[in-house]
């Protein structure tokens, strides 16, 4: 019997810092579409965007808080050309790194055995990730 958990949707709540700059990045840079933007003195502290199917909620806290290691991961069908995109829309990728002997490094993408990744921050600090599955390539 399945819980109402399996059936929920998932969402991805991101903390920003200035609520203008992300809307401006997750919409400009990443393509995103924002559905919905709080009004009033409630403006800067959350909107609701989507990135292809995925809904986003940026939200802005209203005290500084110690951050997790918690990111946030694209699945690309084509890792190279979605890099390719992104920096031409202004987006800087992380410096790639080997994980194991078998790595191995191309431009801004670590390709390994199971699959390929690149990193690149927001305009609020937060790590994202691009990953693309080896049954993908």
């Amino acid at each position: 019997m399945a819980s109402s958990i399996t059936r929920a949707q998932l969402v991805t709540l991101i903390p920003v810092r200035d609520m203008n700059r992300a809307v401006k990045f997750y919409t400009k840079a990443l393509g995103g579409k924002l559905t919905y933007r709080m009004k009033g003195k409630m403006r800067n502290f959350w909107a609701s965007l989507t990135l292809g199917s995925n809904p986003i909620w940026l939200i802005s806290p209203s005290k500084s808080e110690k951050r997790t290691l918690a990111y946030t991961t694209f699945v690309v069908k084509n890792i190279k050309s979605t890099v390719k995109d992104l920096k031409k829309r202004g987006v800087s990728f992380q410096r790639p790194e080997k994980l194991g002997a078998d790595s191995r490094v191309e431009g801004s993408i670590t390709y390994e055995s199971f699959g390929a990744s690149a990193f690149f921050k927001d305009t609020e600090g937060n790590l994202l990730m691009l990953w693309q599955t080896l049954s993908a390539w």
